[in-house]
């Protein structure tokens, strides 16, 4: 852990010396019966591909202890910096992701503790001892809780990790979550990813002697306090699947986490093929949205009108449900039903805040549909010419989207806006 933490965890944690050194053994197990565990994530799954080693370049084999010392410190280096590309170069060249110096931080645990997710994939995909701890015996689920980063406690729920650890000050995941925590969205989703995931909730901590449900209600965190009063009181739905579906197409995250906990496929399609996450981006429930991202649903499943969650953003225009959805690694190639990516549905919506925000993407902004028209024709021929789309229009151009490509007819986005008498469309395009 950093400095900082190290010191908001002796001035909030307030106990005594005793209770602190007692806390190290495993607690008693708890009558109750947490949720099965999650899949493991696919990305843990994926071996990192070794390239050539270049002339010249130390192998493992004739690598000095010092040379490999240095090696693996660059590689913390570059996890502190939260740098991939360097990371990934570093540990191709055999950086250790495990390899800890005198304060106990590897590259994985600083993942971890930072919030670094693609830093985080990488480590696991590369050897992780996932169940690893810190100089305070807190493994990496412990510092994420304590941060509140509900995409890394999902990510190392579904690799695998112990789920109810308890650390040196007497500590599970969830307790931290909230007594060392906040009564904030991040941390909301937090609490809720982990009782997704099944960990144990009613465990009192052996240092405080508080519940994670007591430690909420001391703190006055009452969003906190209502989740965990959800989670530990409401009985567990009859058909988890249905109750899944129901709850993320109302916005229910509390109930889709307690879904989840009683087991619920989180792929469980309704009558239309529609899974909890494209109807939680359907309805746009944010909330919904990002703690079934973190316990690894699809965002690439299709429904029954070839839909799939990233692609109805674009019909939306939510730029908070693509943010959620991000983290998911969607495939930005995958079509709708008209051959079209999400930024074709939202210039012709108008979507400007979206159309700002997709472009940053990956995505093909000269992407032509199945109608012969790209982006930018569909804001001219579709659009009404107003602000709206005159902003599209400039975004998409900004980023690089071709003016000249033309529809089946060979008439330019510039004619259309022409024909159309849209004046300040034909100036911006021309």
């Amino acid at each position: 852990m950093t400095l900082p933490a190290r010191v908001r965890r002796a001035v909030l944690a307030a106990v005594p010396l005793a209770l602190v050194l007692g806390a190290c053994g495993t607690p008693s197990p708890s009558a109750e019966a947490p949720a099965p565990a999650p899949a493991p994530s696919p990305s843990a799954e994926a071996v990192e591909t070794t390239p050539p080693v270049e002339p010249g370049e130390p192998t493992e084999t004739s690598r000095t202890a010092a040379e490999q010392a240095d090696l693996d410190q660059r590689l913390r280096d570059a996890a502190w910096a939260d740098d991939v590309p360097r990371a990934r170069r570093l540990v191709r060249q055999g950086a250790d992701v495990n390899a800890k110096d005198d304060t106990e931080q590897s590259a994985y645990l600083v993942a971890t503790s930072e919030g670094h997710l693609d830093l985080l994939r990488l480590t696991l995909r590369n050897g992780a001892a996932v169940d690893d701890k810190d100089s305070w015996n807190g493994t990496g689920l412990i510092r994420a809780a304590e941060r509140g980063h509900a995409l890394v406690v999902g990510e190392l729920l579904r690799a695998g990790i112990d789920r109810d650890h308890v650390n040196r000050i007497g500590y599970q995941a969830i307790h931290e979550a909230v007594w060392l925590g906040a009564d904030t969205t991040s941390y909301a989703t937090t609490v809720r990813v982990l009782a997704a995931g099944g960990v144990t909730l009613g465990r009192r901590s052996p240092s405080a002697g508080l519940t994670p449900l007591e430690m909420a209600r001391e703190r006055g965190y009452d969003a906190l306090e209502r989740i965990l009063t959800t989670m530990t009181t409401a009985p567990a739905p009859a058909s988890p699947d249905a109750a899944l579906l129901r709850a993320a197409e109302r916005g229910d995250a509390d109930a889709v986490a307690l879904a989840l906990r009683a087991g619920a496929d989180i792929e469980a399609r309704d009558e239309h093929d529609r899974t909890a996450l494209l109807l939680a981006a359907t309805h746009d429930q944010v909330a919904v949205a990002r703690v079934l991202v973190a316990m690894g649903a699809d965002p690439d499943a299709l429904d029954d009108r070839h839909d799939t969650p990233w692609l109805v953003t674009g019909v939306t225009g939510s730029v908070a449900m693509l943010e959620a959805l991000l983290p998911a690694d969607p495939d930005l190639t995958i079509r709708n039903r008209f051959g079209g990516l999400s930024p074709i549905p939202a210039s012709e919506r108008g979507h400007v805040d979206y159309v700002r925000r997709v472009v940053q993407t990956d995505v093909d902004l000269d992407h032509v549909n199945d109608l012969g028209w790209t982006a930018l024709l569909e804001a001219v021929i579709l659009g009404d010419g107003g602000e709206a789309h005159q902003e599209v229009v400039r975004i998409l151009l900004a980023a690089g989207a071709d003016a000249s490509l033309a529809d089946r007819d060979g008439v330019t986005p510039l004619q259309h806006a022409q024909r159309r008498g849209y004046d300040a469309l034909a100036a911006l395009l021309r």
